[in-house]
């Protein structure tokens, strides 16, 4: 009756020890680090910077516990927070000889402990937020009016465009803030000019000029067109910060809308904040220009002239000038992918692949400049850099554009990196920023973790003194539920917050619930004069549907939680959720496991070491116990 099978037995051993194994790294703690990155799209990390890593600390008499390489970023693990600071001076002034114009990103960095023969099974411990790790909180506040101007920047060449395919002559068309303005010379172009506008572009609003004799028309977006760029310019920026930072190596960060206008970007375990202002500002924007080959711009590309009035200089990759016109003919807001690879002629290159409207424009501009060259430039911390000039051969349609040039491998996958990122749709401003330390939250981390403690001692104790063996078996039963918990959240890389561990003191007293119902119905077998064994059979199997029925109800609210709330709502909704699951696992098959493997094997089972269970007689009461 009270036997399980060996596989239920095996089912358990098998949890207990890999819950056991992946709860297991999060005793290590954290150790500071310096991490050194890219600074720029075309600086490599590999091995050589390895080398140059390990010989800057050498030659600052630092030692590290250890050195790792991701691919990425380099990451030198130091025991002391006094070895950490020294270590980064020590590397910046290896790498980043020019302040002005840092090459490499060097920042204060929190690592695992974990040993290595954990590591090598695939453990890690579990992400530990803000509050509990350190790091660093910024308000962003976007500049939503540079989002309008540059909305009708792109405006301004398709409404250009669209009044030289329809013969509509006018006498001039420019932008003033988010306001186009288009000048006319009489009332017949200026009705065929506001009908065309209508027809073409419904999202314009056209308002004639106050004066009949001036023919100017006012061009700007109406209000829910306005909104929507606004809306899609935060979003913008939100992807791509998400993009940038998480391809730096930043763990678990937070980067979510606050408001109408402003984002929340949170950095666990960066502690620099200059170097986390690097990371936000570090995005790139593609621009594609034709080339001013006139005289003048000749000149001005051999130094011998000055640059013409509506052209702009830029250097190439080595450092030679290159004169582009100022009229923008895509941005990397046209820009659906970019991938590495390789050209005709198996050089390293850059495929990029436009959107719809970016294709129209392409195959038109380069239909029109055939063997006129073309400039592709990447704006990298406000800087501009031709990446390719290349001369247009042909018209190229479909979408698809190739940047090739003198570049390496690398440097096609990094700058492939960088365009996929995206630009920022609108500038950015910190409004707010606040770091904290590493000291605070080792303090959160202990007082939460007594806190847990403390609530699983005091119901330890409370259920072996009312339920003797079977309450010993209801703490075994918790204890294995705090560690299933904390393994499945570490297995699942989840971010452990305040809140998170608010929600892990929770868990337990709903599991210990669970057992108490279980206990009591055993009491109420063995109250009704049923035999020890039946009442243990009876007990579990009565009390399953209501704790089945209990815990879908509290389910239920935490799903809501997580698909409502957001922030540290959601991160008490997400270990509330899986601690239900791991509750119901452990206080139903674990605890029956172990009465079972205890009293299952008794054939003449007489009392059950249970507590005392009271009669209806209450002078007649008797204690069922060992």
């Amino acid at each position: 009756m009270n036997r399980y099978p060996l596989w239920k037995y095996l089912v358990i051993a098998v949890a207990l020890v890999i819950g056991s194994l992946y709860a297991l790294p999060n005793l290590f703690g954290e150790s500071p680090a310096v991490q050194v990155s890219a600074g720029k799209s075309t600086v490599r990390i590999d091995t050589e910077t390895v080398v140059r890593v390990e010989a800057a600390l050498a030659a600052a008499n630092l030692k590290p516990s250890l050195v790792q390489f991701d691919g990425n970023s380099i990451k030198a693990r130091f025991d002391t927070t006094d070895e950490q600071l020294q270590a980064r001076d020590a590397l910046e002034r290896t790498f980043n000889t020019e302040p002005g114009n840092p090459s490499h990103v060097v920042a204060l960095n929190l690592l695992p402990r974990t040993p290595a023969w954990l590591a090598s099974l695939g453990a890690s411990p579990m992400y530990l937020g803000l509050d509990l790790r350190g790091g660093v909180h910024f308000m962003l506040q976007v500049d939503m009016n540079a989002a309008l101007q540059r909305r009708m920047d792109v405006l301004l060449g398709d409404v250009r465009t669209a009044l030289r395919e329809n013969t509509v002559r006018h006498n001039g068309l420019s932008r003033q803030g988010a306001t186009l303005t288009l000048s006319v010379s009489d009332e017949a172009t200026e009705a065929a000019a506001t009908q065309l506008l209508k027809d073409q572009f419904p999202d314009l609003v056209v308002t004639p000029a106050n004066d009949p004799a001036a023919r100017v028309l006012t061009i700007t977006l109406n209000p829910v067109a306005a909104r929507a760029v606004q809306d899609q310019a935060l979003k913008q920026n939100i992807t791509t910060l998400h993009n940038r930072i998480n391809e730096l190596g930043v763990a678990e960060p937070v980067i979510q809308q606050q408001g109408i206008d402003r984002i929340v970007v949170q950095l666990p375990g960066v502690q620099d904040t200059a170097k986390a202002k690097d990371i936000l500002g570090r995005t790139a924007t593609l621009e594609i220009r034709l080339v001013d080959e006139s005289a003048e711009g000749l000149a001005a590309e051999r130094n011998t002239g000055p640059v013409p009035f509506g052209a702009e200089r830029y250097p190439d990759r080595d450092g030679r000038a290159v004169i582009v016109k100022r009229e923008v003919l895509l941005t990397g807001e046209n820009l659906t992918d970019a991938q590495a690879g390789f050209d005709d002629n198996q050089q390293p290159a850059v495929h990029l692949t436009l959107d719809a409207k970016g294709a129209r424009i392409f195959r038109d501009v380069t239909r029109e400049n055939i063997n006129k060259r073309m400039a592709i430039i990447l704006f990298e911390k406000g800087r501009g850099e031709v990446v390719t000039a290349p001369v247009i051969r042909s018209e190229i349609g479909g979408g698809r554009v190739q940047i090739s040039g003198s570049m390496s491998t690398m440097e096609a996958t990094d700058t492939a990196l960088l365009l996929r990122a995206g630009s920022l749709a609108a500038p950015m401003e910190i409004v707010e920023e606040r770091t904290i330390g590493p000291s605070l939250g080792k303090e959160n981390i202990e007082r939460g973790f007594n806190s847990v403690m403390w609530g699983f001692v005091v119901i330890v104790a409370f259920m072996c003194i009312y339920y003797m063996l079977f309450g010993v078996f209801s703490s075994l039963a918790l204890a294995f539920n705090l560690v299933l918990l904390v393994s499945v959240l570490s297995m699942l890389q989840a971010t452990l917050t305040l809140p998170g561990i608010a929600a892990m003191a929770l868990a337990l007293g709903m599991a210990i619930d669970a057992n108490v119902l279980i206990n009591e119905r055993v009491r109420e077998e063995l109250r009704k004069g049923s035999a020890p064994q039946t009442a243990i059979n009876t007990g579990y199997d009565t009390a399953w549907g209501t704790i089945l029925d209990s815990n879908i109800t509290s389910l239920i609210a935490g799903v809501a939680l997580l698909i409502f709330g957001s922030g540290p709502v959601r991160g008490f909704a997400v270990v509330h959720c899986i601690g239900i699951l791991t509750s119901m696992f452990s206080a139903v098959v674990f605890s029956r496991g172990l009465v079972n493997f205890w009293y299952g094997r008794q054939k003449k089972l007489k009392t059950l070491s249970i507590g005392t269970v009271w009669t209806p007689d209450a002078s007649t009461s008797r204690a069922v116990s060992k």
